[in-house]
């Protein structure tokens, strides 16, 4: 019991650590901020993730909810959710920017933190499909805690190279987060490729 929660913890933390795209997050968060007061950088990091976190608990647990309430499978939704995180990894490796948040840094907005940071540069389309999807995979209690605490640790360490995200501007520069976004993106892909084919096998297997 104890290695199956060891195990799902991990594999959890790494997966949902990737699905945040921290180095796109990061560089997003730069432009957002830009000249705001440190205080005031703090406030916007711990709100973004208390909502991200809300909101990834709620995904992580309502998928067999939503499957069954309009009649999809599980399987069904590995594709399409798969699918669209293909589409994000195409993004983050061609241009280093998820599709769906290109531009949100020249929005004037009185406050970032849950729109757009937390939703949908942090959670966007693609990874809350993902979410589901794995949500709805862990079965047993062991399984459910440890990939629940996987989120948690994936978005504590995201909050982390939140606050040292000026030091890494300074040492990487705007092209090394890019690039780490691009090789962000090629891990992406790689997830978006397992669920779509995980979602294909077990259609084929249950009809």
């Amino acid at each position: 019991m104890f290695d199956a929660f060891v195990s799902t913890f991990v594999s959890s933390t790494i997966r949902f650590l990737f699905l945040l795209a921290p180095f796109f997050v990061v560089t997003m968060f730069l432009a957002l901020t830009r000249g705001a007061p440190k205080a005031e950088k703090s406030s916007i990091i711990r709100r973004a993730t208390v909502s991200a976190f809300v909101l990834g608990v709620i995904l992580f647990f309502a998928g067999p909810l939503l499957f069954n309430a309009i009649g999809i499978t599980l399987n069904s939704f590995r594709i399409g959710a798969g699918c669209l995180l293909f589409l994000t990894a195409i993004s983050l490796v061609t241009s280093g920017t998820r599709n769906h948040a290109t531009g949100l840094p020249d929005e004037d907005r009185d406050d970032v933190a849950v729109v757009p940071l937390a939703i949908p540069v942090m959670i966007g389309p693609a990874t809350i499909g993902a979410i589901m999807v794995y949500g709805a995979e862990l079965k047993a209690f062991p399984a459910v805690a440890g990939g629940l605490l996987g989120l948690v640790a994936a978005l504590i360490i995201m909050a982390v190279l939140l606050h040292l995200s000026g030091y890494l501007e300074r040492v990487l520069g705007k092209t090394g987060l890019n690039v780490l976004s691009k090789i962000t993106g090629l891990i992406v892909s790689a997830m978006a490729a397992e669920i779509v084919l995980t979602g294909i096998a077990g259609f084929i297997a249950s009809t």
